[in-house]
């Protein structure tokens, strides 16, 4: 069952890459007594999210910011290595949160993935971009197929 507005964040482990290696994220902690956009991409270095996605976000980190958000975090399904390597090269320092969701757990207990298999890909997350506030979901704006309009930077920034 896919996760809705009023819902609570599912408790999962994230990981994020630091000076000293990955490092454990706990949602519930992550979320709580703050608000944060979160936003989903299916991979790391994929074409879209690398040449758009992400870097909306980043664009526009000051202003999202601005409406009183605590936190901009990109989730993936990929491990934190990756997530690490991708936020170096599209320079998000520390703009994004880039959470690496590995085994999918998170994803797969909002009810977000997508399966890519077909591609090579494996299961992955759907696109989306959502709004927590103290781990409840605001706004979820889940995209279809392999567009970006409705999870979009500046979509977000529109609603908040």
């Amino acid at each position: 069952m896919t996760i809705k507005v009023g819902d609570k964040v599912p408790s999962a482990t994230l990981y994020e890459m630091g000076a000293e290696g990955p490092s454990a994220v706990s949602t519930d902690d992550f979320f709580k007594g703050r608000k944060v956009v979160l936003f989903a991409v299916p991979g790391a270095f994929t074409p879209t999210c690398s040449a758009k996605h992400v870097p909306g976000f980043l664009n526009n980190a000051a202003e999202i910011k601005a409406k009183g958000v605590d936190a901009i975090a990109c989730v993936s399904v990929n491990d934190a290595f990756v997530m690490g390597a991708w936020g170096k090269d599209q320079g998000v320092g520390d703009n994004i949160a880039m959470l690496a969701d590995g085994s999918g757990d998170f994803t797969k207990a909002a009810g977000l993935e997508l399966d890519l298999s077909e591609r090579g890909l494996g299961v992955r997350s759907k696109r989306y971009a959502m709004v927590v506030e103290d781990g409840v979901v605001k706004t979820l704006n889940e995209e279809e197929g392999g567009a970006l309009s409705i999870s979009s930077a500046e979509n977000v920034l529109e609603a908040l």
